[in-house]
């Protein structure tokens, strides 16, 4: 099972598309409302593997200060605004796919920006910082984004999404905090390290494929009635990366030492799919898995982007120095 889970993990950018085409397929052939029941427990699976791995104790570190706050600048007074004008600009007349737009904008980071920080050769320190306060941060403030830019053209229940953020977020990341230690307290922090944590984001992966999945099915009578659809998602898609990539990378080359730079760039630029996700299929119920496809689509893009810009990253910021 860990083999396959790891396979699927490490292809993402196969496997959403193949999980959406099988979703799509089971949608037009089969009746797909039972699948609506799948959604919460789909939801728990994706989100609380995620939060087992995350170390909240090095929020605490006075280190970097200057980088955290730049990177949340970056994160909520600029990225969630460019998401909302190409959402308006590419969608109107489509207020739920601009809301999918405007989520997957809202919540910066995830496990990948320690992980491709690290294949990066960036601050690792910094990317995990960065990953706790972007989650609470966003999980606080995307109620209000939401109200805010949205409100007057979607009813958005300001109560149930703070109700179903602290069911898929907060108590998640407790008890994934409570999990973390209780699994080092019992096997010692070497076997966490070297076999025990590498198996949580892999369970996150089947969550995020069986939601991809629920969606894509339910949402398959008027794909398939329009297939161009999704390849019209794509386009405000790339232009939103894009801008971000250009926007962090700049700043980091400007005005931090090469470690930030990459870490602020993945801190920025890598959202939590799977929260935006979760929020859609939960809050929204009926219309969510219209708001899914967007975000779905999203992980696409993420994961392709981030492994190219690895390629890029010492003929941006010049060579990690070596280390004695």
């Amino acid at each position: 099972m860990w083999k396959i889970l790891s396979y699927l993990q490490k292809n993402l950018i196969w496997t959403i598309p193949a999980m959406m085409i099988v979703g799509l397929l089971y949608g037009r052939f089969l009746d797909a409302s039972p699948l609506k029941g799948s959604i919460i427990p789909l939801t728990f699976l994706m989100v609380y593997p995620m939060m087992v791995n995350l170390q909240i104790d090095k929020v605490f570190s006075r280190e970097g200060q200057r980088c955290q706050l730049v990177t949340q600048i970056i994160n909520f007074a600029i990225i969630p605004f460019v998401a909302f004008f190409l959402g308006r600009w590419f969608f109107p007349g489509q207020p739920m796919v601009v809301l999918g737009l405007l989520l997957a904008a809202l919540l910066p980071t995830s496990g990948m920006t320690i992980t491709w920080t690290g294949f990066a050769g960036g601050d690792i320190n910094a990317a995990i910082k960065m990953t706790v306060i972007g989650l609470v941060a966003g999980s606080i403030a995307t109620p209000f984004y939401a109200k805010w830019l949205m409100g007057t053209v979607i009813e958005i229940p300001l109560l149930d999404v703070f109700k179903q953020i602290i069911l898929i977020v907060f108590v998640p990341m407790v008890l994934g905090y409570l999990t973390q230690k209780w699994l080092i307290r019992r096997y010692g922090q070497e076997a966490y390290q070297r076999d025990l944590k590498k198996k949580f984001p892999m369970l996150s992966t089947a969550g995020v494929l069986g939601i991809v999945f629920v969606a894509m099915a339910l949402k398959s009578g008027s794909i398939l009635g329009n297939p161009g659809m999704l390849l019209g998602y794509l386009a405000p898609l790339v232009l939103l990366y894009l801008i971000n990539f250009l926007l962090s990378t700049v700043v980091g080359k400007l005005y931090f030492p090469r470690g930030e730079a990459i870490a602020l760039v993945y801190g920025t630029v890598m959202r939590n799919l799977s929260i935006a996700l979760a929020i859609a299929m939960t809050v929204f119920r009926d219309k969510g898995a219209e708001i899914a496809i967007i975000i779905a689509m999203a992980y696409i893009v993420q994961v392709q982007a981030a492994a190219w810009y690895v390629r890029l990253t010492d003929r941006l910021f010049g060579k990690a120095p070596e280390t004695a």
